[in-house]
């Protein structure tokens, strides 16, 4: 009698509890960490995930099950979302198909995705997911399709994924992924049906898929050879590799390096979580009074307990707060958000203490730059160059894990740019007390060219000076959009981004890539906060790899900048482009764009100026020029030695004095 008293008190708990929120409250707990693991979201399609909401099934993307209780079903594609796979997606249990295939997602796949047993899609196709494929995935035990093609996913392939016996589809084309196919048909293997086996020794790995219908392995490192048990498959799923196989077409030697011998490698066992059949014993035996009397208080204190619950959670159903911040992380779901640093990554990079940076620095006094995200000092190390040291001002309780991981990613990314016209990175700081992240860049010893242009001297940027930048800022931006593999653009191009050395070469620096993500961290809007950059960058907010087309308009309003003399944006003439478009259309009216400090100019190099920035400010950014193109333009048709700048006038004998 007892025990069904208290198996009554569980069940009325349990439904007041599903009364109080109906839907589950971890599965809603998961895709809220989901929305804040994204930092990047240009088209919008989170506009209507509510983090007050606690039913999902109508937020973008989010399919749930017919009764409406549970999500089934994540599909955000072709999005451009920027940022990291939460490792609590796990949390939606009932979860059958994860698509999230052309989006920006940087990071490691969560080994946690594995947890997700009724997952029947992957697909993570088209990001830039880096690390090795965990070897969990092995226990997704109703998959039929997995897509990680196009990442820039290493290590080598899981010999575990032969333990998914529905698969019938995977894709992991055009990643780095090395080693050997594991697949071995078994001593004694006879069918000849693919992945099964007559007699004798099992098949392993590869072999033992036998619902695999489509797999694609093409454009990565393998080498060895191709099992037999995958000869049915497109002899195109396997070109582009290190495989001893003529047919299909294998990389160079030179690329495939010296390819290691492949190793037998005992497949790592996965801990399998098997219920515990519990074994309910009858006792015959009678019980004295005493003990039956000491179980009944025991009931009753139970229930009374029970009954406290109750209370509690009715209470905490009415006082739901209304004043909660959307996304706003709490301390506890900071705790669980966990993201897996690739250490790799910045192995090769220097890393300076805070110390010797303070020490460089004169004690962090001597700043030469500032802005709302960031102070900028100059320093010499000692027995090494003079130094420019940018510190993030980012506040320790907003910085979080996904945000170090971008923080690792973008100096790596700016440690692989060598070129004569773009600033080095010789290294980074990251402490925890003092909290510092700090970038070391080398020092240009001449400011920036938005100083020499609206704050200096006119006579120090002569016309053949000026021709000068335009080429080695053309010749920059050529190498970062064509030479380097992915390309890489600077996040707010103008004359402040452009410093000048002693000689007037011009470096382009890229400080400005951490005004999104740090913004975003404190919650703010993420727009871009000055008119002027909205002016001349007004698609700054994509992905820094794709916006090419808006740095090439950037520089077209960059080359006005440096003719005019003028800036960008004024609150009384507006937009720089606004203000030259009528004179860019008329030859006779185009020496009113050049800046009236200039004595002097080429009005043939003025032509091909005005060319050039007609080329770069179409409005359909797809009909622009490429800046290689750009480049050769400017290289070929403006002179810049020093015979023609003795003919331009009779003044350049003077200037050429004062710029030897």
């Amino acid at each position: 009698m007892r025990t069904w008293v208290l198996f009554g008190v569980l069940v009325t708990v349990g439904l007041l509890f599903l009364t109080c929120d109906a839907f589950p409250s971890t599965e809603v707990y998961a895709l809220k960490n989901f929305r804040e693991a994204i930092y990047e979201d240009p088209f919008m399609v989170f506009s209507n995930w509510n983090a007050l909401d606690s039913d999902p099934c109508g937020w973008f993307g989010i399919f749930c099950s017919m009764g409406g209780d549970h999500v089934i079903k994540i599909n955000i594609s072709g999005a451009s979302l920027k940022g990291f796979l939460s490792p609590n997606l796990h949390f939606i249990s009932s979860l059958q198909e994860l698509i999230l295939h052309g989006n920006v997602l940087i990071g490691t796949i969560p080994k946690e995705i594995g947890l997700l047993k009724n997952l029947k899609v992957l697909d993570l196709g088209s990001n830039q997911l880096t690390g090795p494929i965990p070897l969990e995935l092995g226990n997704l035990s109703n998959i039929t399709k997995i897509n990680l093609q196009s990442n820039g996913l290493t290590g080598k392939l899981p010999s575990e994924l032969g333990d998914l016996k529905y698969l019938q589809e995977l894709r992991l084309d055009r990643n780095r992924l090395k080693g050997t196919l594991p697949a071995s048909n078994g001593s004694k293997f006879t069918s000849t049906v693919h992945g099964m086996y007559a007699s004798g020794a099992k098949p392993t790995g590869l072999c033992r898929l036998s619902q695999l219908r489509v797999a694609d392995f093409s454009f990565n490192f393998f080498f060895g050879s191709i099992p037999k048990c995958l000869d049915y498959l497109s002899k195109s799923s396997f070109q582009g590799n290190c495989l001893q196989a003529k047919d299909p077409r294998q990389r160079s030697t030179a690329l495939c390096g010296s390819t290691p011998p492949a190793r037998i490698h005992s497949a790592q066992s996965n801990n399998k979580h098997r219920p515990v059949e519990g074994r309910a014993k009858h006792q015959s035996a009678s019980k004295p009074t005493w003990l039956l009397a000491l179980e009944v208080v025991t009931g009753v204190i139970a229930g009374s307990l029970f009954l406290v619950a109750i209370l509690t959670a009715i209470q905490k159903c009415k006082n739901k707060s209304s004043i909660i911040i959307p996304w706003k992380k709490s301390a506890s779901m900071k705790d669980h958000m966990t993201v897996y640093v690739d250490t790799e990554m910045l192995k090769d990079v220097v890393r300076y203490n805070r110390q010797e940076l303070e020490v460089a620095c004169e004690d962090f006094s001597n700043i030469i730059g500032s802005s709302p995200d960031s102070l900028v000092y100059k320093g010499t190390v000692k027995g090494g160059p003079e130094i420019a040291v940018i510190s993030l001002c980012v506040k320790e309780e907003h910085w979080t894990t996904y945000l170090e991981l971008y923080f690792q990613k973008e100096v790596a990314e700016l440690a692989r740019i060598n070129h004569e016209n773009t600033a080095k990175l010789l290294g980074y700081c990251r402490e925890s007390s003092p909290f510092t992240r700090m970038l070391v860049f080398e020092y240009a010893s001449n400011g920036t060219l938005y100083e020499h242009l609206h704050y200096g001297e006119g006579c120090q940027l002569s016309w053949t000076r000026r021709m000068k930048i335009v080429i080695g800022i053309a010749k920059g931006l050529k190498y970062l959009h064509s030479e380097l593999d992915p390309p890489f653009t600077i996040s707010e191009l103008n004359s402040n981004a452009v410093y000048l050395t002693e000689d007037f070469s011009p470096k382009l620096v890229d400080f400005e890539s951490w005004k999104t993500i740090v913004s975003r961290s404190e919650k703010n809007s993420g727009a871009i906060s000055s008119e002027g950059a909205m002016c001349v960058l007004p698609n700054s907010l994509e992905s820094r790899h794709l916006d090419i087309q808006g740095n090439i308009y950037a520089f077209g309003v960059l080359l006005l900048e440096i003719i005019s003399g003028r800036p960008p944006y004024c609150k009384d003439k507006g937009c720089l482009v606004d203000w030259a478009k009528e004179f860019l259309e008329v030859p006779e009216i185009l020496p009113y764009v050049v800046d009236p400090e200039l004595k002097h100019f080429k009005y043939e190099d003025l032509k091909v100026i005005c060319e050039v920035v007609n080329l770069c400010i179409r409005p359909n950014s797809s009909s622009r020029t490429s800046m290689k193109d750009l480049f050769a333009m400017l290289e070929s048709d403006i002179d810049t030695s020093i015979t023609a700048e003795l003919q331009a006038s009779s003044l350049a004998w003077a200037e050429l004095a004062l710029s030897s």
